[in-house]
């Protein structure tokens, strides 16, 4: 079962990694999955939570650091460490086939830190700001699912790592802002 489960993902691997690659995604999905890339709508959106919530901005932000944090820990240094899943791009036998975009990096594969990350961050915004800016919520999502997608794209990450890193992203960013939005002190004034 698990080797059928294997088999099939690697074979969507090459379709999303080879047969979709498309020159315009080509120059663009190397820079759209890089962190780096995102600092500018990170320092806008924590510009517009301190002028417009103050202090209850500043906390919202540590919120959203507190569960790339806990997000970050499970998929780096709990699950990638125990499950020691080889990135394609890695991988002895497939290596010569992936169409590398991006650095390979050394880390195992299982699950995709960026998405867990982003995931994590999308949900988090989703089950609270959300609930005042509700137009913002798929957008975050779409945002948070096609960084996932590049990293499929760029070689570095297999659909199933994605789609795993995903789904745990999700429940801890959910997870966590319903934390948040019971406590009161520290919270932005959220609709029930």
């Amino acid at each position: 079962m698990l080797e059928t489960i294997l088999q099939l993902d690697q074979e969507l691997f090459f379709i999303v990694n080879g047969e979709w690659h498309v020159p315009w995604l080509d120059a663009i999905m190397p820079y759209w999955r890089d962190k780096k890339f995102w600092i500018p709508l990170y320092i806008v959106l924590s510009a517009f939570l301190f002028i417009k919530y103050r202090l209850k901005g500043l906390y919202f932000i540590l919120a959203v650091a507190l569960t790339v944090g806990v997000a970050d820990t499970v998929s780096s240094k709990l699950l990638k460490k125990s499950v020691k899943r080889v990135r394609p791009c890695n991988d002895v036998e497939i290596q010569a086939d992936v169409a590398l975009l991006a650095g390979c990096g050394k880390g195992y594969s299982f699950t995709s830190s960026h998405a867990t990350n982003h995931f994590a961050i999308a949900l988090f915004i989703a089950s609270s700001l959300g609930l005042i800016y509700w137009w913002a919520r798929w957008p975050f999502i779409i945002w948070a699912g096609s960084i996932a997608f590049g990293q499929v794209y760029v070689g570095v990450h297999y659909p199933l790592d994605v789609i795993c890193g995903a789904i745990l992203g999700s429940l801890i960013g959910w997870s966590i802002a319903l934390l948040y939005k019971k406590w009161d002190a520290i919270s932005i004034p959220l609709p029930k």
